[in-house]
């Protein structure tokens, strides 16, 4: 048993949606289609400094999760973003992170005492 499965389902849903748009290509193909509309897979591939097989790994990342979908037109495929997809992953990190939001802790730690202590000194120069 894999120690990820000991976590409700809601987290763990949440942490494939992080992992997927964890790496700056896919977030890079993501942006595109959002902007594109709809596109050829070969066109991402144009637009990205990866390879076509790389792009094609990424897409796969995306369609598995249900975050884009793609048609197959003859020997392309046509990709889009899957509108009701996202708007439940940003359901749920909002969900998740508006309690963490709210805390109302101060709580100081070393590197932020360091960092304000470094910020008043360059006020006072």
């Amino acid at each position: 048993m894999n120690k990820s499965e000991e976590f409700d389902n809601s987290l763990q849903e949440l942490a494939r949606f992080a992992k997927a748009i964890s790496h700056p290509a896919r977030l890079a193909i993501l942006k595109y289609l959002a902007e594109t509309k709809t596109c050829i897979s070969g066109d991402i591939s144009d637009n990205l400094p990866l390879s076509r097989t790389t792009v094609s790994q990424h897409l796969k990342e995306l369609r598995d999760l249900g975050l884009i979908h793609g048609t197959i037109d003859g020997l392309k495929i046509n990709y889009c973003l899957c509108g009701g997809a996202i708007e439940t992953y940003l359901s749920m990190f909002e969900s998740f992170f508006e309690p963490i939001r709210l805390y109302d802790n101060q709580c100081e730690t070393e590197h932020h005492q360091t960092e304000a202590k470094n910020q008043k000194s360059e006020i006072t120069i």
